[in-house]
């Protein structure tokens, strides 16, 4: 589907659809007997509120299973701070229906809409609301389909009966800054756990987060461009400081309650929990700084846990979608770093070897383990930036692979799996959006029948991105190049440089599809080379790649930029006398480092929401890789920009959202005021109003603009 405005430019076209997401289909599920995929999609590319939709697997038709306008009457959302808040760390920008949670049979769905409970019949796509006290978050049926269990924002689990008879209060906080059944921030921000409460496979219990947030240190958020409005307060647990103490209770429907016992103390962070069918509640508890771990088995009963797996690691141990878990038989399922290699673990065996980096498991059934790897041996690797959705035998003696061309490495594939039909979504760097196939298994389990695809409403972009990939440099550094559309290297010379890097932990910008590269592509078209070069620390390599950033973030992910920039420099047309770099958060703070530390090489810059002071972000992230604070303080003082202030010779930009709670403001006016004593000239852009995510349209259109402005200038200059 083509915009509605014909004059539309990229710019804003990319700001409105929200990155090309908006219309669409996301947040898979295939119910548990096959009969049925559920999904989430708009009605359209320039319509942000979700539908909740259905497609038949026999017969391939699609039908509406829940309209939020229809349910709200044509009224607006009314989103609590709450609310708000918990989209902002998932970073959800669209409306509507923006997750649900299904039964045991696939049969009925529950979703949260303007703070209210909402439940559908996914047979009938009859759509009801139920009696709740709101606002509620992450309201989820249980699996036999007679209660719901919810959230509020007052810190309460509760439980309403499907049929509308009866709703109540099953957990309540007994003091001030106590939760049940939502994840604390730093679960929710840093260990991609968006979770507090976990039903039984029998529906007679539920495993719940009781969070006590009052040791964490408090800060405020203000508005500077409306001092009357009184400041934001918000629970921060910076690097070095108090976490929210974490506890787990079994609640049982008969009144039950026995609180889950493990050594806290030792273990503080609750990172995964899993109860199904294969055997009792799992869960993965971390160490403080991350370095040992154990998987835990709960004895509903009595709360005692037993050590069923314990790992240690020099770096950091990493935590991964999709485990620990069981197969339904009752073997242990998980990832871990083995033999220089990122291994799936089935029972006591490792199943993959190390040609495979595996980086989530998505599906386990009676025979078979689905997961998502890329290459684990990079010098065999033909091209970097895929990723592929795998099939493995148990025992490891069978694999195949659920990607579009039958080849794991031309795309970057993700599916979800259950009753022997299999969604597919597929992107390809030579094609906008991905492709959405929805398949049954045949006999042999390699080859799926296609049933239907998905169709996308997503707007087709008005620019098409051309990645050149390349492995840079002696080591082999993944990039992708772009050149401006029409580039004539007789006829235009040599190129300015732009770097666009995010060049940090969980952040692989190097990907073999087409849609994450148009921004860059963006960039070129404006006249420069664009380079994105995902170096050291950056993942989809292999565990050294990733560890090789311990205690030194300053280091390895900028001299792997310089690096790349240096190799990619004999084959393509750049000018290195005339290199600029951009990024955000991570990829803001690379940005200002690069200018700071090596004005030799990087001519100007343009840092958005960076972390300049590390004892100004959070504990699980921070403490992960550079230690602790009181630790460590050398380490701190290396890796922050504030003590490189006095060396900035060349034009920096900082671009800052006023009302972030993730990096707060308060990094960028830390290394402007480090700047101005030291007699610095910068550029700061505070953005009043704005988060991290930067989701107003206006914000993010014309941030494209001003950048583009600044780099030019500064390299001409």
């Amino acid at each position: 589907m083509t915009s509605d405005t014909p004059a539309d430019t990229f710019p804003r076209q990319y700001a409105r659809t929200l990155r090309y997401t908006v219309g669409a289909p996301r947040s898979f599920t295939v119910a548990p007997d096959g009969s049925r995929v559920v999904f989430l999609r708009s009605r359209s590319g320039s319509d942000r509120a979700n539908l909740l939709w259905t497609l038949d697997t026999a017969t391939g038709l699609e039908q509406v299973a829940a309209d939020p306008a229809a349910l709200l009457g044509g009224g607006e959302e009314d989103l609590s701070p709450a609310e708000r808040a918990r989209r902002e760390r998932s970073r959800e920008g669209s409306a509507g229906i923006v997750g649900y949670a299904l039964d045991g049979a696939g049969r009925l769905a529950a979703f949260a809409l303007s703070g209210r409970l909402f439940v559908t019949d996914l047979t009938t796509g009859s759509a009801r609301e139920l009696p709740a006290e709101g606002p509620l978050l992450d309201p989820r049926p249980s699996p036999d389909g007679a209660y719901v269990a919810y959230a509020t924002t007052g810190g309460e689990l509760r439980l309403t009966r499907t049929d509308g008879s009866a709703d109540w209060a099953f957990a309540q906080p007994d003091g001030p800054g106590l939760t049940w059944g939502q994840a604390e921030f730093i679960a929710q921000e840093e260990m991609s756990r968006d979770r507090g409460y976990w039903w039984s496979p029998d529906s007679d219990r539920l495993l719940a987060e009781r969070a006590d947030d009052t040791p964490v240190a408090r800060w405020w958020i203000a508005d500077p461009a409306n001092p009357g409005s009184a400041p934001a307060e918000i629970a921060y647990p910076a690097a070095g400081t108090d976490n929210a103490e974490v506890g787990l209770w079994v609640l049982g429907l008969d009144g039950t309650r026995v609180e889950v016992d493990w050594d806290q103390e030792a273990f503080p962070y609750l990172a995964r929990v899993h109860w199904s069918a294969g055997g009792p509640p799992l869960l993965l508890v971390q160490a403080r700084d991350q370095r040992s771990q154990q998987i835990l088995g709960v004895d509903v009963e009595t709360g005692a846990t037993t050590v069923l797996h314990a790992e240690q690691d020099e770096a950091w141990l990493e935590v991964f979608g999709g485990v620990p878990a069981w197969t339904p038989d009752g073997k242990l399922v998980r990832i871990t770093d083995e033999g220089g290699a990122r291994a799936l673990v089935v029972g006591d065996h490792a199943v993959t070897g190390a040609d495979l980096h595996v980086r989530s498991v998505l599906a386990i059934t009676d025979e078979e383990v689905f997961f998502t790897a890329s290459g684990g041996a990079a010098e065999t690797d033909p091209e970097p930036g895929w990723v592929a959705v795998g099939r493995i035998s148990q025992d490891g003696k069978r694999l195949s692979w659920e990607s579009a061309n039958g080849e794991p490495f031309t795309s970057v594939t993700t599916a979800v799996h259950a009753a022997g039909v299999t969604v597919r979504s597929t992107a390809e760097h030579g094609r906008p959006g991905a492709v959405v196939q929805v398949g049954r298994d045949l006999p042999e389990g390699v080859v799926v029948d296609e049933i239907a695809v998905i169709d996308s409403y997503a707007e087709t972009p008005v620019i098409t991105a051309r990645p050149v990939f390349r492995f840079a440099g002696e080591r082999r550094i993944p990039a992708a190049v772009f050149l401006p559309t029409g580039y004539d290297r007789e006829r235009d010379g040599l190129l300015p440089v732009l770097m666009d890097p995010y060049g940090g932990p969980h952040g692989q910008r190097v990907v073999q599809a087409h849609n994450p590269h148009l921004n860059s592509q963006w960039f070129a078209d404006q006249g420069f080379a664009v380079i994105v070069a995902d170096g050291r620390g950056t993942p989809g390599r292999s565990p050294q790649w990733e560890k090789s950033i311990a205690f030194d973030f300053a280091g390895a992910t900028l001299d792997d930029q310089a690096d790349a920039l240096a190799a990619l420099a004999e084959e393509f047309p750049l000018d290195l006398g005339r290199v600029a770099i951009r990024g955000w958060s991570y990829g803001g703070y690379l940005a200002a480092l690069a200018v700071l530390r090596r004005p030799d090489v990087f001519h100007a810059a343009v840092a958005g929401a960076p972390v300049t002071d590390w004892e100004l972000y959070d504990t699980h992230y921070t403490e992960r890789y550079l230690g602790h604070p009181a630790e460590r303080p050398e380490v701190y003082e290396a890796n922050s920009l504030t003590g490189y202030a006095a060396g900035l010779e060349r034009p920096l930009m900082i671009i800052h959202g006023l009302a972030d709670d993730n990096v707060v403001a308060a990094h960028t006016l830390r290394l402007s005021s480090a700047l101005l004593a030291a007699g610095r000239p910068h550029t700061v852009l505070p953005l009043s109003g704005v988060t991290h995510m930067t989701p107003q349209e206006e914000v993010a259109e014309n941030l494209l603009l001003l950048q583009v402005d600044f780099i030019k200038r500064a390299l001409a200059g």
